[in-house]
């Protein structure tokens, strides 16, 4: 329920496959798992956002701040650092603290955490609903559907 999801679709992303297959799934899709579909989610978007390459400019690479601050500055602490650092991931499920920090709220793990997430949304979640235009629409398919195979409806 780990990573291996996020390598296997970012591999075919990077070739230029633009479909992720499998959400949720889990034993070759034999089992379907909210947690794993939220927590599959989280990895789509770092893919999505890795395959949109990245941004090279003069403000990306820092070309102010390095002739500003010269060999054995410090980086760290420039506010061009703290401006940019954030903007690379914006994982809300992996938790990147400390472990100290980690297990003082609790010392979850990145399921415990989907599931958490997974039970706001059952809770709080009110779809929009279609409009009668594309209900139509989705009717007419199935009709034409049922008609093909030879099903009354």
């Amino acid at each position: 329920m780990g990573h291996e999801k996020t390598l296997t679709g970012l591999i075919p992303a990077l070739a230029g496959a633009n479909m992720i297959y499998g959400s949720g799934m889990l034993e070759s899709g034999i089992t379907f798992d909210y947690g794993q579909l939220v927590l599959d989610c989280e990895f789509a978007r770092m893919i999505k956002y890795t395959v949109q390459g990245i941004p090279v400019n003069d403000e990306t690479l820092a070309i102010d701040p390095i002739k500003e601050i010269g060999p054995g500055g410090d980086y760290l602490m420039h506010k061009h650092t703290f401006k940019h650092m954030r903007s690379q991931s914006r994982a809300e499920l992996i938790d990147r603290k400390m472990r100290s920090v980690w297990e003082k709220k609790g010392a979850t793990t990145a399921y415990e955490r989907a599931m958490l997430k997974v039970r706001f949304i059952l809770e709080n979640h009110s779809p929009e609903p279609l409009s009668n235009e594309i209900l139509a629409a989705i009717r007419a398919i199935v009709v034409e559907a049922e008609q093909e195979m030879g099903i009354k409806s």
